[in-house]
């Protein structure tokens, strides 16, 4: 089975490098949104919001997980290459590569064009803080570290999930990472109701954020050191990232294009000094958000070459035993 799930997320990459996300067509994640809201809505209030919390996140991933697993498993009664081709569709709609560079680059079009304005409309589309203040290369450092964080988030860490358990793996993944994005704030409204969607979507981006980095060192030469130093700054800035997953993509693409993240975000006025990631040996220019798009472009390959070798070590280990 693992051997059908590598050519499945294999297939999926394919897929979303091509078609992507059209934006009329219909999504599971947008559904999968549309349930969590309305569980949120009826369910987030009264007492006992930390049990009702993990109630709307088991229902959610038992949804997900149950309507996905009832396709891939009709498919593969059909035959083995139905069965393939509905996980690659489904593992396709977890992941998001193409997107993600299409939201960067909607930012350096502006950008080139030296029209601020509308730059700063574009980011505002792919982060939380406040950006009609911004200049440049606080821009240029929102966008950065949207593809950064992103990498694990919206590509390999479905695929990761996509290995282990195939599509319902994948959309639960997904699930997850969208229930975080929802309700798992540190406020007053969901501190307590999304407490384990946070605590769950830290927990199955661990492994992924990691192997990402070390996918990204392999596949970029550092600009301005080399990879070894490089791997220290990852090692010494990662975790001081709020975010136990997030520092490790961030921190790597710092350090391969010698560039430094984080630093003063400000969110609904309210300001927010993030740790700092990668040594500042260059500033930060527009050209930098291509050069992190095509970092992701040469780790995502890696990354799909290490699941391979991996999977086909498992399916050797199953056949053996």
């Amino acid at each position: 089975m693992i051997t059908y799930h590598l050519f499945a997320l294999t297939f999926a990459c394919i897929v979303d490098r091509i078609i992507g996300d059209p934006e009329n067509w219909p999504h599971p994640v947008r559904w999968i949104g549309t349930l969590i809201y309305k569980l949120e809505k009826s369910w987030n209030k009264g007492t006992s919001r930390r049990r009702k919390g993990i109630g709307m996140l088991l229902t959610v991933l038992l949804t997900v997980g149950g309507i996905s697993f009832l396709i891939v498993c009709l498919c593969y009664l059909v035959h083995p290459l139905a069965g393939i081709v509905a996980e690659g569709i489904l593992i396709s709609a977890a992941i998001a590569q193409k997107s993600l560079k299409e939201a960067a680059l909607s930012v350096y079009a502006p950008l080139k064009k030296g029209d601020m304005e509308e730059a700063r409309l574009k980011l505002s589309y792919i982060v939380g803080r406040d950006t009609e203040q911004l200049d440049e290369p606080e821009i240029v450092r929102g966008a950065i570290e949207t593809v950064a964080e992103n990498t694990s988030d919206g590509i390999t860490a479905p695929l990761f999930w996509a290995l282990i358990g195939g599509a319902p793996f994948a959309l639960m993944y997904r699930a997850i990472n969208t229930c975080d994005s929802i309700v798992g704030y540190r406020n007053e409204k969901y501190q307590e109701f999304g407490w384990a969607s946070a605590r769950l979507d830290d927990a199955v981006n661990w492994i992924p954020s990691r192997i990402t980095s070390l996918c990204m060192l392999a596949s970029s030469q550092p600009e301005y050191m080399k990879v070894r130093e490089a791997w220290k700054i990852v090692w010494r800035d990662a975790k001081r990232h709020p975010s136990p997953n997030s520092g490790w993509g961030e921190a790597a693409v710092a350090a391969i294009l010698g560039i430094q993240l984080g630093g003063i975000n400000y969110y609904k006025g309210i300001v927010s000094n993030r740790a700092k990631m990668g040594d500042p040996l260059v500033h930060l220019e527009k050209s930098h958000i291509l050069k992190a798009n095509s970092i992701v472009a040469r780790t995502v390959p890696i990354f799909l070459l290490l699941l391979w070798l991996g999977g086909m070590l498992i399916e050797m280990a199953c056949t053996w035993g």
